[in-house]
């Protein structure tokens, strides 16, 4: 892969499912993207704070990776950063197979914490017809893989820019696959 860094950020200050692109966000310790619906220590996404509105916000910052929509594309299926919700749009990471607790770096200062991968829901085929099937795939043992990025929380806050780099660093073994949150 070729050096990771940040193609795009977005944020959205409304529930919307698509986050309008911007030339920088600004990342808070402990809550989130500046500005951005989902900022908070406890959950933010409307289903989940119908659940129970104290859980911990583990979804603090949506994470997705550039090469998916080069593989929708190829699919026939057109993907622009910040139509599927993330914040932070990356290239030259696999960020699927990343374990649990790893810390991506964003430019001078910001850092997250990968705290599992995000659940395509069904507002992806209210954007997009099919797209929920074509953020779903399979593995070589038939296992179900959900490919629409990772999500994570704010360790340490800053500006994080299209062009950034992106530096990863793994948490000590054992490692953990990445689960829902």
């Amino acid at each position: 892969m070729s050096a990771a860094r940040v193609v795009a950020v977005a944020r959205d200050g409304g529930h919307a499912f698509s986050k309008p692109t911007c030339p920088s966000i600004r990342l808070v310790a402990g809550l989130g993207v500046e500005g951005d619906a989902h900022l908070g220590a406890t959950v933010q996404h409307r289903s989940r704070v119908a659940q129970d509105p104290t859980r911990p916000n583990l979804r603090q910052v949506h994470v997705i990776h550039a090469e998916l929509f080069e593989e929708l594309r190829a699919a026939g299926t057109a993907v622009a950063p910040g139509q599927l919700g993330e914040n932070v749009t990356t290239s030259g990471i696999d960020l699927l197979a990343l374990p649990a607790g790893t810390r991506l770096r964003f430019g001078a200062a910001a850092v997250v914490e990968v705290t599992g991968l995000r659940n395509p829901c069904r507002q992806i085929n209210d954007f997009q017809p099919g797209l929920m099937q074509a953020l779903l795939g399979r593995d070589a043992r038939g296992a179900l893989v959900r490919k629409a990025g990772v999500m994570a929380v704010v360790l340490a806050g800053g500006e994080v820019r299209a062009g950034d780099p992106v530096a990863i660093d793994y948490p000590a073994p054992p490692h953990h696959p990445l689960a829902v949150v």
